[in-house]
């Protein structure tokens, strides 16, 4: 209860932080551009066709609730 706290913390200078920040970006293996492109067309057709699936699949919900009603 009468415990005290300390309050005082040693931070280190931000030279080593940034030291640090770029020690850890040479260590990013950066895609090329042929895999890039590839992967962007996939994401790209990947949501594409589940854009159209969801379509459709509203669609037949929606038709079918108003069969129903």
């Amino acid at each position: 209860m009468g415990e005290m706290v300390n309050t005082t913390t040693e931070k280190a200078p931000k030279r080593s932080w940034f030291k640090g920040i770029k020690s850890e970006f040479k260590k990013i293996v950066w895609p090329d551009r042929d895999y890039l492109a590839k992967q962007t067309v996939a994401v790209i057709s990947v949501t594409i066709v589940l854009g159209i699936a969801i379509y459709v699949l509203d669609y037949v919900i929606e038709q079918g609730i108003a069969f129903l009603l």
